[in-house]
């Protein structure tokens, strides 16, 4: 429990606490400011099939290693506005790898609560998949430590659970899915 709650507190430190709200951003205007700039391989129009969420990734210059923001441009959640920034993306020493934070729980119109994990890109850059952290709380009780007092023999451990298959997003502009030629991206 506490080394779960030291991640939250590092993600915290790192990443704002709370989400923002870029104003007017949508498909459209997200691929016109992707339009205008020299795109990395990580920035696009991307789909996250599991939240049913059309997002945006683009460079940001937010200190800490931080190079991308996750903009929500579109949702079946109604309750989300798009140009909700909800997530972030630090480089790592690993071309592929990156460190990756999601906004987890909500707090009227703005997410909070950045989780962790690490995010892996395909070669051909059309696939981010990560798995999110997954504890269970296993309590251990000394019995030979438990007739003095109840507490002193008991600990609370949280352990991982079982290995499950990676969530992630599906890039879908620039090129993406439907392979279109002019939708490449362009090295400068």
């Amino acid at each position: 429990m506490f080394a779960l709650l030291s991640l939250e507190a590092i993600a915290g430190s790192i990443v704002p606490k709370k989400s923002v709200i870029l104003a007017g951003l949508d498909v459209d205007s997200m691929r016109v400011r992707l339009d205008e700039t020299d795109m990395q391989p990580l920035e696009g129009i991307w789909y996250y099939p599991n939240e049913e969420m059309t997002l945006g990734i683009e460079r940001y210059k937010g200190g800490h290693n931080i190079g991308y923001r996750i903009i929500l441009l579109e949702s079946t959640d109604i309750n989300l506005m798009p140009g909700t920034v909800i997530g972030y993306i630090a480089n790592s020493a690993v071309d592929n790898k990156y460190q990756l934070w999601l906004y987890s729980q909500r707090d009227r119109v703005t997410l909070v609560k950045p989780l962790e994990c690490v995010a892996t890109l395909n070669a051909d850059a059309t696939t981010l998949t990560f798995d999110p952290p997954h504890w269970k709380v296993k309590v251990r009780v000394n019995f030979a430590r438990f007739l003095p007092s109840l507490f002193s023999g008991m600990s609370i451990v949280p352990e991982k659970v079982e290995e499950r298959l990676p969530i992630g997003f599906r890039k879908i502009y620039p090129e993406g899915s439907d392979k279109n030629p002019s939708n490449r991206i362009r090295y400068l």
